[in-house]
Formats: structure tokens, sequence, C-alpha cells
């Protein structure tokens, strides 16, 4: 059997292993990826983030909701034709090409060893690797980084067929639109995936057990996005929990546990994720996971075994590209004794649905809870000269803020740009900033920027009352 020896070797090659990576790469050390799938990015290069981003993005082009203000006359609508669908995912599928190439020049650029294969702990610093041709080699390494991500829940009694009975990665590879699709479930990606068909025509009914889809988000942001929702014409059954699930034909069959009855040309079961834990043989390792699946880890993403490290998807909540690339990052300084610190919080948080929306910070209820003394600046995009040239009439930024300083405590924003828009918040909150310092900014004309110096105005409004 083949042996390699590594300073660092990583397990996957998402966003959170390449920024291992690459980051140990540039401090001197030899490092090696296992990559067990065929190609490199991970879950969100391949089949999440990117492709499912690059699908909405066809979508709001193709869709009405692009085709306001002055946009209405240049942006007919093309969604129609059979061929849309093949032809938006050939784009996304030439997307994610493009940056799975970057990648791997990147990681070869910087002396990376891209080793193809399963990983399975033998011990503590050795990873028995299985090579598609069915060869093993045996890798050791003073530091591991575990980056396995995850993938779609499925469970046992939804008949998954990648046809008519979908998950979160096989609908993004659909050729042609179907007349009408059942969501479960009420989360980030069912969210994303219902505003994504509905606007293209397709007649959608999202299911889910909750009193409301996204919970945790602001109310005013929540209430925006259903009305959104609704004025798609997507049908919203809350409070109903789906028991069976089973294809006739060319129909999908849904049977809530209330007895009710749906049916369409496709279902999407959109009801979490799970870690790719499995084939890993951690307890190899000296690791165990709790009752929930989860290894216990510290700030720095250190196991108990002090020289394995666990990130992204494997890691729990947020299960986000955005922080995998940070935990990453500060993984492999903390292993090699730079002792960078951790992010900063806050994080900002975006939904990539129709339209988007982005937060950061603590909601109205939060603040509520713990008894906080705090005031509302809201500003809409209608007010905005940008707004209005490009039609978004509803979006809507929304600052909060305590009563005795005036600090940004959570700044929310539904509508064009909001996952954009929302890094000026972000950086004013981690730098300890109040809303006068958003008000006395210049902010450029008409950009929908302002809509933060006119949130700010409002909030000083009631303070100074």
């Amino acid at each position: 059997m083949v042996q390699q020896e590594f300073d660092l070797l990583v397990v996957g090659s998402g966003p959170g292993g390449q920024h291992a990576a690459l980051t140990a790469a540039k401090l001197g050390k030899k490092v090696g990826v296992v990559e067990r799938k065929p190609y490199l990015g991970g879950v969100s290069l391949q089949t999440g983030t990117i492709p499912s981003k690059a699908l909405r993005e066809a979508a709001f082009l193709a869709s009405r909701f692009t085709a306001q203000g002055m946009r209405a006359a240049f942006y007919p609508r093309r969604a129609e034709g059979g061929g849309f669908l093949a032809e938006a995912i050939q784009r996304k599928d030439s997307v994610v090409a493009n940056k799975e190439s970057a990648l791997l020049n990147q990681l070869l650029r910087h002396g990376v060893s891209i080793i193809p294969g399963e990983a399975s702990f033998e011990d503590a610093h050795t990873l028995s690797v299985a090579a598609p041709s069915g060869k093993r080699e045996r890798c050791r390494a003073a530091v591991i980084v575990l980056a396995a991500g995850s993938r779609p829940r499925r469970p046992q009694h939804i008949p998954f067929d990648k046809e008519r009975v979908l998950d979160s990665t096989s609908i993004l590879n659909m050729r042609r639109l179907p007349k009408s699709l059942l969501v479960v479930g009420g989360g980030v990606i069912a969210c994303e995936l219902a505003t994504v068909f509905a606007p293209l025509g397709v007649e959608v009914t999202l299911i889910d057990s909750h009193q409301q889809v996204l919970a945790y988000l602001d109310g005013d942001i929540a209430d925006s996005l259903v009305d959104h929702m609704l004025d798609m014409n997507i049908r919203l059954h809350m409070q109903t929990r789906v028991g069976a699930v089973e294809r006739r034909g060319d129909r999908v069959h849904a049977h809530t546990e209330g007895g009710e009855h749906f049916q369409a040309d496709c279902l999407l079961y959109a009801m979490g994720r799970q870690p790719n834990y499995e084939g890993l043989a951690i307890d190899q390792a000296g690791l165990a996971a709790d009752d929930n699946g989860w290894v216990r880890i510290d700030a720095h993403g250190r196991t108990p075994v002090s020289h394995i490290y666990i990130i992204g998807d494997l890691a729990g909540a947020p299960a986000l590209a955005s922080t995998a690339m940070e935990q990453g990052r500060l993984a492999a300084y903390h292993a090699f004794g730079e002792g960078r610190a951790a992010s900063p919080a806050p994080l900002p948080m975006a939904v990539y649905t129709i339209p988007e929306l982005s937060y950061v910070g603590e909601t109205e209820r939060q603040l509520r809870e713990r008894g906080a003394d705090y005031v509302v600046g809201r500003a809409g995009y209608a007010d905005a000269a940008r707004g209005q040239i490009i039609g978004d009439y509803r979006g809507m930024l929304k600052l909060l803020c305590d009563r005795a300083q005036g600090r940004l405590m959570g700044v929310h924003i539904i509508g064009e740009g909001a996952s954009e828009l929302i890094h000026i918040g972000q950086i004013a909150m981690g730098a300890g900033q109040n809303v006068e310092f958003l008000a006395g900014n210049v902010f450029n004309y008409p950009t929908l920027a302002e809509c933060y110096k006119s949130a700010a105005l409002d909030c000083l409004d009631q303070l100074r009352a």
C-alpha cells in the first residue's frame, strides 16, 4: 500500500476544505486534499449554492418580477418556451465547470496534492483512501481537517427517483419545467426553489409542518416574503405534515397526516440535510458523535482529539459556505500556531428567494425577549430613486438600534440586492457604530444603499422625540 506524509490532510474540497488547504499551503506546509467525488468544490459548487443561485438568476431575469420600472419594456419573458430550463441548466453547468477549473488551478498552483478516493481513519493520524480504481493508499498527517459536507435528508419512505420525486440536488438537473410542483418543507432550500419555479409559470404548492416559513426571520421580513409568495400564486399549507408520498404514472401524490391529499407533476422533498460522517470511521481516531449525530468541537473547530478539526456542514449550524470558508482558514491558522482570532460577530445571513433577503444581528422578537429598549427605522425601496428605476417598489431596509446610544443591533433587508447591501450594516455593526454614523454618511445617488441613510434618519427622529 502506497503511503504519503503530509503536514495537513483535508477530507473534502468544498469551501471549508479549500480554504483550510490553501491557508496551510501559504504557510509553507505540505497539504493534501482527499475528494471522494469525481469533481472538486463540494456541495456548494457542484450541487448546492452555486447551481441554485445560477438557476435563480435565470428565473429572476425571465420572470415578471424583473419586468418592472424601466426594465418593463426591455425584458420580455422568455420562460414560456419548453427549452428555457434546459438552456438555464446548460448555462448553470458552464458556470460550475469554469469555477471548478479555477479552483483546481488555484490548489495546484499552491502545491496542494489532490487525492481522489474515499477516506476512512485507520488511527488518529492515518487515513486509508480507497481510489475509484479500487487501489488503496495510506495517508498520514500531523493535522487532519474533516470537511466532508452534507447531503439532502432522504427518508426511506419517500420514493426518490430523480425524475419526479426529487431532492435539492436532483431538482437542479431537470431539463423541462413541470406544470406543477409540490414542495415539502418550509426552510431556506424549500422557499428558495419554490420562488424560483413559481415565477416561471409552475403551479407551486408548499407544505410544511411549521406555523410560518423561515420563522426565525424578523417578523416584517417574513411577512413580506409570504406576501410575495402569495402574489406568485404559491399555495401555502402550513402546520401540515406529509405522511406518505407515492408516484402513480406521471403524477406524484402526497398524503398528509390530517387526511389531505395533494398531487402534482413533481415533488421536491426539502426537509433538511445530514452530515457525511458515514464511512469515515471516526471511532478509529478516538472520536464519537453525540445523540444528535454531531462531534463536539471548540471555537476553532478542534475536536477532543486535538490535531483533528471539523468544519463546514459537518460542524452543524449555520452550515453556510461563507462561514465554512472562515472556519477552514481559522482551523489551519490555529493548527499551526498562527493564533488568529475567531471571526467577530455578527455574521450576515442571506436567503436567495425571489426577492432575496438578508440580515445581520438581532430581530425585534429577540430584542423583546431580552427586554431591550430599542427603536425601529425603516426605508422603502420605493422612496429611493434607484428603487423606482428598477421597479422594486416593495423592497425594504430596516434598522434596529438601542434607545440609549443609537447603537446598531440589527439590520434586515428584503428586495433586490439585499445580500450585497447587508455588508454595509455588517461592517457598521462590527465597528460598534451607531445610526448617527449611517445618517451622516454620503451615499452614491441613485443607489439602494441610500436606504441606510433614510432608515438611520428615521431612527434619529425617534431618538430625539
